[in-house]
């Protein structure tokens, strides 16, 4: 007995218990799928029945002639595989209009000409049922108990693949992110392609959050792509699907896709362990580089794997990825899980995006520094923008699985050269420390759009203060005896340009407080703070100031 099949009216038409049945109306329903029995006389049948209902009738219900049409409409309706109904107990014939009616909808009217057990026609569909169902349920037993000896034994994917097709006796297709795709058996070059363009263009950004794990695919006239995702950390890398006919049942076949797919997402996360494990030349390679130990560009990139380019050149990004624990009393080896989880995400993240990198871990910072090959004049752009959504990615996982986990990261400048990386360190250093301490700049990733915060974290901390103090000492320090913000007074000035009334809006409060506080400013700076060179210097010492303060606040 096929697992796939469902049983159908013309079915249920050759069984014993329906040899002296005869299909009254509906011929052209006789493929509709039966997936129950049940007696039902009254009339308002629709919270009752539900789709693929067998439903077995004495016929009261013709006995009025009001409502009998109403009370078909509603089996239609409500999708029931069809209706039996006993002649000789209540009536002795159906009305034409009903056997049009059913016509029309090509619904199934079955007519038994004398009186039958109903008893008998339940129990022996039920147990025809019940049995295929019990069937369907060891051979999934079967097939999960053999997926997991395969996934066990190797982390070859087509292993997984085969076992699939075998069960399912459908052509099977595995499209990843992050190695090439596989077909079993092979298909037309043309079906091929255009299964990798809707999985780039559907699938590999699939938002889990609103939308299905069971996908469709609609190939041509005859073909169906079935499609489930491989979901690993909250992320699709993958997709494992068979080719159906658009009629063909698939119930079973759900079944077998998600089995897989949860195999298919241990293999990515085993390999992604064993990875792991593969790492010390990469550390290596990262101190090295940090140290400053490798001059020769060449020797660098081939330490990398990148294999050299006749034309054109590599782009690096080198960046640290800092692991906040923010919960109090956190274990140590949760620390380490977390981690863990963090780095596997991260790799994985990096080879769906085909950015070759190195990648080291050490206490709760991950140092990284990934490559893109020159394609276009964008593409540092492009190499930014890759990794912009990488961290993304993981900030996000962070959120929804790791307690009380942040995530803070800073790229430095995109360069040409591998051996550049330590300064793209001190520079992602930077970045992180602005994003940390100005709430303004928290979601900056990159050196490049710090814009003066450039400037004011190269310079140290000795020359900040006095320039801070000579240029807003005096309202400093009113404000901290009268309570009268006028530093935030001027901030907000400055920001709108002089313009009052956004000016006093942007604080909440009345303008004639705001007249009252330029007055006081005015007072003590001197009637000419607005001119551009002052103006300048003030600007230059309120990010200074606000920048000095938010580090004081985030150390205590």
């Amino acid at each position: 007995m096929r697992n796939d099949r469902v049983f159908t009216i013309k079915d249920l038409l050759a069984r014993p218990v329906f040899a002296k049945a005869r299909l009254a109306a509906g011929q052209g329903g006789t493929s509709r799928q039966v997936g129950w029995v049940h007696v039902l006389e009254i009339t308002n049948v629709s919270p009752y029945v539900s789709p693929h209902d067998l439903i077995l009738s004495t016929g009261l219900w013709l006995q009025s002639e009001e409502g009998r049409e109403e009370y078909l409409l509603q089996l239609i309706q409500s999708e029931a595989a069809g209706l039996c109904v006993e002649f000789g107990t209540s009536i002795h014939g159906i009305p034409e209009e009903l056997i049009k009616l059913a016509d029309s909808h090509q619904f199934p009217l079955i007519v038994f000409e004398q009186p039958v057990r109903f008893v008998e026609i339940t129990q022996d569909i039920h147990a025809l049922l019940i049995n295929h169902q019990h069937q369907l349920l060891k051979s999934l037993e079967t097939y999960s108990r053999q997926l997991q000896q395969r996934t066990l034994q190797s982390t070859d994917m087509s292993a997984v693949l085969n076992l699939l097709h075998e069960y399912a006796a459908k052509p099977v297709v595995y499209i990843s992110s992050m190695e090439p795709g596989s077909f079993v058996p092979g298909l037309p070059p043309e079906m091929e392609q255009a299964i990798y363009t809707w999985y780039e263009q559907e699938v590999e950004h699939l938002d889990l959050n609103d939308s299905d794990t069971e996908l469709w695919f609609r190939i041509d006239e005859q073909n169906v792509l079935l499609c489930h995702p491989v979901v690993c950390f909250g992320q699709v890398f993958s997709a494992v699907g068979m080719i159906v006919h658009p009629s063909a049942p698939v119930e079973y076949l759900k079944l077998l896709l998600d089995y897989t797919a949860k195999a298919a997402a241990a293999l990515t996360l085993r390999s992604q362990f064993l990875e792991e494990k593969m790492v010390r030349n990469q550390n290596e390679l990262i101190q090295d580089l940090m140290n400053g130990h490798i001059h020769q560009e060449e020797q660098a990139q081939t330490r990398m794997g990148l294999r050299l380019l006749v034309k054109g050149q590599y782009w690096f990004a080198g960046g640290v990825i800092e692991i906040e624990h923010q919960l109090k009393g956190t274990g140590r080896e949760r620390m380490e899980a977390n981690h863990q989880d963090i780095l596997v995400l991260l790799r994985s993240l990096l080879k769906k995006n085909n950015l070759p990198s190195l990648i080291m871990l050490k206490n709760n910072q991950v140092y990284l520094c990934c490559a893109k090959e020159e394609s276009s004049t964008s593409t540092s752009q492009k190499l930014a923008k890759a990794l912009e959504n990488i961290i993304g990615d993981v900030r996000r996982f962070a959120g929804r699985n790791l307690k009380q986990v942040a995530i803070h990261a800073g790229f430095g400048k995109i360069r040409n050269r591998l051996t550049s990386m330590p300064e793209s360190l001190q520079e992602a250093y930077q970045v992180i420390e602005v994003s940390r301490s100005v709430k303004r700049m928290e979601h900056i990733c990159f050196y490049e759009r710090m814009g003066i915060y450039q400037m004011l974290k190269a310079l140290p901390q000795s020359f900040l203060r006095p320039f801070v103090n000579d240029h807003l000492g005096v309202l400093i320090e009113y404000d901290r005896t009268h309570h009268l913000q006028l530093v935030e007074t001027l901030e907000a000035y400055l920001q709108n340009f002089g313009s009052k009334r956004d000016a006093a809006a942007q604080l909440f409060i009345h303008r004639q407080t705001l007249y009252n506080r330029l007055e006081k400013l005015g007072e003590l700076m001197g009637p000419g703070f607005m001119e551009q060179g002052r103006r300048v210097c003030l600007e230059m010492a309120l990010l200074a100031h606000n920048m000095i303060e938010d580090e004081q606040a985030h150390r205590s």
